[in-house]
């Protein structure tokens, strides 16, 4: 029997789904929610969407679906330790990427920027919307209905913002930002999960790919600290080991903190049940000293890889593809496939950015050769 304590998501009293379905046999509705996002389109798609670096530059790099697994990892240890429901966390951490675009952030950016200047009363495009709109509508995989139909607990923590206009369009799933209330534990853990992942993995993709330096990570005192103690310990391993075992105990550190804090919180606010819970301020929280050094290293990612000129090449090449793709299918629906073909300009812009937002990088790439240049068996 699981043990779950009573502020957590309680599968038996989720507050459903969006289409009735009968309730599965031999597993619980977080489990199920969990199963279908494995099997979903989206999904495997990620294995070949970018996290940092365009998925042709090297296969040891992290992509989207290599980060959702290890964001999951990370999420149940937090869930295990604070007696949340598992299930639901991972679902969450697993589905969160699932709406990313081709090129990573830039993709984003890029077609958010077609669709303003497009399309301006269409909505515009963020990742976070697209991920929920995915499981809701995209994935055409059930005889029933659209989507995954996900419970309600799955669908409010994969939306992790929300402006305030776009809320008063979802429905259920975005009350809670019209009311200023907070999202289920197991939501707030797997969010936080997300920034362990992407900020220690990144460290390790940096260094892999020659982008940062070990000297330029000695301004990082929250990563000389754990290094100096690996390299302590063991004086004769060989720097990749040291600096894995490094990047290790500096999740460790994270989660320890995390998981210390998060159940002082809920011990001095002490809701009753998981809805109680949603009124309580922000629940899971690092300690400030510690969210002041991932801070730092945030900012130290930001500026020496984020920003590192060959990211930032590679990334203006990434835009370019995106727009030229959106404009051209735009311009001419006729060039898409049948079913993202609409008949209003608003409508046709929407479907053009869910096209291009499922492309993964080398799709993306594939489809730009296929238009714009003129090669022998096109």
């Amino acid at each position: 029997m699981t043990l779950r304590a009573p502020y957590a998501s309680d599968p038996q009293h989720s507050r459903g789904r969006r289409f009735p379905e009968a309730p599965p046999a031999n597993r619980t509705e977080y489990q199920r929610d969990r199963d279908r996002i494995i099997h979903a389109n989206a999904f495997r798609r990620l294995e070949y969407k970018t996290q940092v670096f365009i998925n042709h530059e090297g296969d040891w790099f992290r992509t989207r679906l290599t980060h959702s697994l290890e964001v999951a990892q990370i999420a149940r240890v937090l869930a295990r330790s604070l007696l949340l429901d598992e299930d639901l966390t991972e679902a969450i951490a697993l589905a969160h990427d699932l709406g990313h675009t081709p090129f990573g952030h830039a993709g984003q950016d890029e077609l958010n920027a077609c669709m303003a200047q497009h399309a301006p009363e269409a909505g515009g495009f963020e990742h976070n919307l697209q991920s929920l709109r995915v499981v809701d509508t995209l994935e055409e995989r059930y005889p029933g209905f659209d989507g995954l139909n996900l419970t309600f607990e799955t669908r409010e923590g994969i939306l992790k913002h929300c402006s305030l206009n776009h809320a008063k369009q979802l429905g259920d799933v975005g009350q809670r930002f019209i009311n200023r209330t907070q999202p289920s534990i197991e939501a707030q853990l797997a969010n936080l999960a997300d920034e362990i992942a992407y900020n220690n993995h990144d460290i390790d993709d940096g260094l892999r790919s020659g982008l940062i330096t070990l000297t330029q990570l000695m301004e990082v005192p929250f990563f000389v600290r754990h290094y100096e103690s690996v390299r302590h310990r063991w004086p004769d391993v060989e720097e990749r080991r040291l600096v894995s075992e490094s990047i290790r105990q500096m999740i460790n550190t994270l989660i320890t903190d995390l998981t210390r804090t998060t159940a002082e919180r809920i011990q001095l606010a002490n809701p009753v049940n998981a809805n109680v819970a949603r009124q309580c301020e922000p629940l899971v929280r690092f300690s400030p000293e510690m969210r002041a050094e991932a801070n730092q290293l945030k900012k130290f990612l930001l500026k020496n890889l984020y920003r590192h000129h060959r990211v930032l090449r590679m990334m203006t090449k990434a835009q370019r593809i995106v727009r030229a793709l959106f404009e051209a299918f735009l311009d001419q629906p006729q060039l898409l496939p049948e079913d993202y073909r609409r008949e209003g300009h608003n409508e046709q812009a929407r479907a053009i950015s869910d096209y291009v937002a499922g492309m993964t990088d080398r799709y993306a790439v594939q489809e730009y050769r296929r238009l714009f240049q003129i090669e022998e068996g096109f």
